[in-house]
Order: structure tokens, then sequence, then C-alpha cells
């Protein structure tokens, strides 16, 4: 492929040349912007870096945390079944039985050893205090009604289907299993956000002049790249309670990340800074070309949410998460479960964030105080 040398430099006098006038403008935006602070989210950690040459401060949210990978085997649960229907069914996948064998295996063994006195004394969240027996019943309830189910399908295969799926397991029993993955999506997300939210409050931040950067992938590789999809930028937002400026919060998939620092170790989250306060500032520093360049033109703002009210059974599709009018809306809350699977924008873990972050604001960041939709004033029949 031919290229004209001369036609090529006046590109690269712009763009993809160290010395280009692009790199020089990014470099000189870094330079203005040293000493704000630059708020990094990776998949796993927050990392605060105050500016100035400081050491950043980091904090893990997502795979450290007590209890997590223990509650979220439990919101796990419908998936699971749902998609040995799906290998039977649909799929005609042998191995169904197998891994119908495993998950049995595996409930009963999680259903012994779940107790009052685990969630209470070993796991011990914060977030939950106050909540553990109902806690400790709704995942016995769970696994229970796991356990009948493939106890009932390894019998007769035939019995493993969509219907029964959602009559007898995910619809039915004397509290829907769907309800017992809405309750524990908003635990994991009450968790986050109040270890999260206290945090960033801890941290002081000038949330005007900040710098934040939601870097590498969050969940699956299609989701969580834009505001409304996001749970983490719905947890920085939530906690900074509107100060944020939505402009100054950008979400990179493809940015460098850090891995989780061990005892202690910042060298490689240090040694990150630069190239990510330069990702921030090359992206600021060419949304102000807009104005000098296009003034007098309709400018871009950042559209507000709008969620779709659900509560009309005429209503049978949605393009965006549903309103949730109370904790007792479970058909606005199950939605939520069903967009999160079927928009590959959402990430499975923001389903009820927002609400989450929403209920812990309305109640001064104490959370014995926020309702938890599927747990709050409902009884869990434990056999």
């Amino acid at each position: 492929m031919y290229e004209d040398p001369d036609l090529v430099r006046l590109f690269t006098t712009y763009t993809s040349h160290p010395e280009g006038i692009g790199r020089r403008l990014t470099r000189s935006y870094a330079e203005r912007t040293r000493d704000l602070p630059l708020l990094v989210a990776t998949g796993a950690d927050f990392a605060l870096y105050p500016g100035g040459g400081r050491p950043p401060v980091v904090e893990g949210y997502r795979l450290s945390p007590r209890g997590f990978k223990e509650l979220t085997g439990v919101s796990h649960l419908g998936p699971a079944v749902a998609s040995l229907v799906h290998m039977r069914t649909s799929l005609c996948d042998d191995g169904w039985r197998a891994q119908a064998e495993r998950l049995l295996t595996e409930t009963k063994n999680a259903r012994a050893a779940n107790t009052y006195a685990l969630w209470r004394d070993q796991i011990r969240v914060e977030a939950y205090r106050g909540r553990e027996r109902e806690i400790a019943d709704m995942i016995d309830y769970a696994c229970a009604a796991t356990a009948r189910y493939l106890t009932a399908a390894l019998a007769d295969e035939e019995y493993l289907n969509a219907e029964t799926l959602r009559a007898d397991y995910l619809d039915g029993g004397p509290v829907p299993v769907n309800h017992v993955m809405v309750a524990t999506f908003f635990l994991a997300g009450l968790d986050i956000s109040f270890r999260i939210g206290r945090w960033l409050r801890a941290q002081d931040i000038d949330w005007q002049r900040a710098m934040v950067l939601i870097a590498g992938r969050q969940g699956r590789a299609t989701a969580g790249v834009t505001w409304t999809t996001s749970s983490v930028a719905t947890m920085i937002l939530g906690t900074a309670d509107g100060q944020l400026p939505l402009e100054r919060l950008y979400l990179a998939p493809h940015a460098p990340t850090f891995a989780t620092p061990v005892d202690g170790d910042l060298s490689e989250c240090v040694a990150l800074e630069p190239e990510l306060r330069g990702i921030w500032c090359s992206t600021r520093a060419t949304v102000e070309l807009g104005e000098l360049m296009f003034a007098g033109h309709p400018r871009y703002s950042p559209a507000g949410v709008r969620f779709p009210d659900v509560s009309d059974p005429a209503v049978t599709e949605v393009s965006e998460m549903p309103v949730v009018h109370s904790a007792d809306d479970m058909r606005a809350l199950v939605t939520r479960l069903r967009v999160v699977l079927e928009d590959p924008r959402q990430l499975l873990s923001g389903a009820v964030i927002d609400l989450a972050v929403e209920a812990l604001g309305a109640a001064d960041w104490d959370p014995t105080r926020v309702v938890v939709p599927g747990l709050t004033g409902v009884r869990y029949p434990t056999d």
C-alpha cells in the first residue's frame, strides 16, 4: 500500500506521533492538573491519587470483602438451574446431568454450612449487622428449594423444563426464588456501597475538581461502559451526592489496570499514575476543543437517566432499567433481573445497586435503616 510521505507527515503532525500536537496538548493538560485528585476504579479496587506526586491509597471493593462470594453463590442459583434447563431442552447437551448432580451436591453442602452463627461470628459483614438470622434463613430456604427441584429433575429429566423452572422454582413456593435473587443482589450492593461510600467520604475529595476514571473491564466484556450501565459509576455518583459533574467521570474499558496490591506493595499502582492521568487528560482536552471550535452550535449535554414504568401489565418490553416504586415492587425488581441478562450493556451486579446507594443516602448511610427488598419483613420457612 502506497502512502505519500508528505501527506502522512501532515497526519502525524497532529496525531500518532510522540511529538505531535495532540500528544503535546495532553502533556500540557496533565501538567496543569497534576495536583488535582484522580480517582481510578478497576474491576476490583479503587485507587485515589491525591496529586502532586503523593502516593495513592487503595481500597478493594469486589472480590476480597467478607461475604461477597458466599452471598453471590446464592444469587447465582437461579441462573445456574436455568442454564441446566437450557442445556437439556434447547442445546441437547447430555452433560446437564453431571452438572446438575454437582450443583445438587454443592447446594446441600452449602446448606449444611450455612448458619446464623456463621454469618454473625465468622463472616461478620458490618452492613448486614442485625440481619444475620434473616440472611441465614433465606439461604437455607433457597438451597432447600434448589435441592428439591434438582432432585426431581434428576429422577425424571422431562421435569427439567422452562414451565416447571418458572412455576415450581423461580415463581413458586412460599417465597419465589426470584425474590431471593433480588434480595441477595441488593445485599451485595448494599455492602459494597456502604464500604466504598464510607471510604470515599473519608478521603474528603473535592468532587468539583476531581478527575474520575473507571478503567478496564467491568464484568462481562460488553457491559458497564456507559454512565447508566456501570454499577461503579452509580456508586461514585451516589456517594458524591450530586457534587461530581458527570462530564468529569470517564469510562475507559481499554485503559490499563493494576492488580490488587499484595502486602501493601503499591509499586504497580504508582507506576500507572502518569498513564492513567494521561488518559483522563487527553479525553478532557479534546472535549474542551468543542467550545473553541463550534461555539454557537448546540453543545453536547449528558442526558439524565430515564426509567420506564412497568407497573402496567400491558407493558411487555423495556429498553432501559424500569423504575422501582417501592421495596415491594417485585414486578419491576424482577424485570431488572431480566434486563441485566438480556441487555449486553448491563452489568449483572447493576440490577439494583442504584437502589441500594439511594436507600443508603436516604438513611444517612446507616445500613440498618435500609429496607432490603425480598428480605425485610419476609419470613423464609426452614425445614
